[in-house]
């Protein structure tokens, strides 16, 4: 396997199929210059985050020093990358009711309530 540079990296586009099938910029979640920043620097701070590769200029020790919440991201490349991760790594939201709907039995009586009238229906 080659070994992995950064300029490799930076060459390769990045994108993610699984949470933005249609990419970054047809989303609505991101700007056009964040859509393009992930795209150009995805590949790079995925690689910097999982440690295949090593921080060795000042501009990626900056990035891992915001992703961990030690500085505040400058560039737009980490700000469009926090955001990212804060998309994709949201909380899924469910009902508290479940997802299926309740039937009435056969021996179930439903009772319809009107201003005057009150109406006891057998199903």
């Amino acid at each position: 396997m080659a070994k992995l540079t950064r300029e490799s990296l930076v060459a390769r586009t990045f994108s993610d199929k699984k949470h933005y099938p249609y990419g970054f910029s047809r989303s609505g979640d991101f700007s056009i210059g964040e859509s393009k920043a992930l795209a150009q620097y995805g590949c790079l701070f995925a690689a910097l985050i999982d440690g295949e590769l090593e921080a060795s200029t000042e501009e990626d020790k900056h990035f891992i020093a915001a992703v961990l919440g030690q500085k505040a991201p400058e560039t737009v490349a980490e700000k469009a990358w926090i955001k990212y991760q804060k998309r994709i790594n949201r909380p899924k939201l469910g009902s508290i009711y479940g997802s299926h709907r309740t039937s009435l039995g056969d021996d179930d009586d439903v009772v319809v309530e009107d201003s005057d009238m009150e109406i006891e229906m057998d199903d």
